[in-house]
């Protein structure tokens, strides 16, 4: 398993697209087991899922920034960080990733979804963890068994969050910075996808009108750029 995290890790920005996108071509959406009257609740429980994995990625990073993405896409780490929400979970940006793709999924309802998407995020990200914890252990050694013992390795312990960033700051600009490209692709992708999955099953009469979908596309875009030129006139830093 850690070879083969190594191997995921290397390749880990490619891989996440190229599963969605494989399964977006094989898939066609239907109601829930058949039944129209369970479409609703499975679209509102695919959002809120998928939102709630964002809100995860974003207040981790707003409180404690890991700086872990690798050296020669190598997994690698300067430091072992263990405050704000790593202080409650010791993958939170990775489980959050995680409640999004089953998010989508459920938005979605295809067969193709769950039996392509899910096993493989869950593999691969049990993959990656299980070689980042082999470096940290060797690495960090009675520090990181210390931090392994007290820390769930996913799910974030729902209590103590106010002790875990007490004294710290929620840095929105390192949110803007880092996490507006995933955010706006989320966002938008929902959207997308509900359209999609909608045409899919009922046809033409459930797209929105063209102007609510103009409406939304310039919106969408308006803010993206802003946030874009933000970044990028260094206004706004991390």
């Amino acid at each position: 398993m850690i070879t083969l995290g190594k191997v995921f890790f290397r390749y880990r920005n490619i891989l996440g697209p190229t599963i969605f996108l494989v399964a977006l071509a094989l898939s066609q959406p239907e109601y829930p087991f058949s039944r129209a009257n369970l479409n609703f609740a499975f679209d509102v429980a695919g959002v809120v899922l998928a939102l709630l994995g964002q809100l995860l990625r974003v207040v981790t990073i707003g409180y404690e920034y890991i700086v872990r993405g690798g050296r020669n896409r190598q997994v690698y780490a300067d430091d072992l960080v263990q405050g704000g929400v790593f202080a409650l979970s010791r993958n939170p940006l990775y489980f959050g990733n995680v409640l999004i793709a089953i998010g989508v999924a459920l938005l979605i309802h295809a067969y193709a979804f769950y039996l392509i998407v899910i096993p493989s995020i869950v593999l691969v990200y049990s993959a990656i963890v299980a070689a980042e914890e082999a470096y940290l252990r060797e690495k960090f050694g009675a520090q990181y068994e210390d931090y392994s013992g007290r820390v769930n390795r996913w799910w974030p312990r729902l209590t103590g969050f106010r002790r875990a960033v007490f004294g710290m700051r929620f840095n929105w600009k390192r949110v803007l910075v880092k996490e507006y490209n995933t955010t706006f692709i989320l966002l938008g992708a929902l959207y997308c996808l509900r359209v999609w999955a909608e045409w899919s099953v009922l046809g033409a009469g459930a797209l929105p009108s063209h102007t609510s979908i103009i409406a939304g596309a310039v919106a969408w875009a308006a803010l993206y750029l802003g946030v874009r030129a933000l970044k990028k006139s260094g206004y706004v830093r991390d």
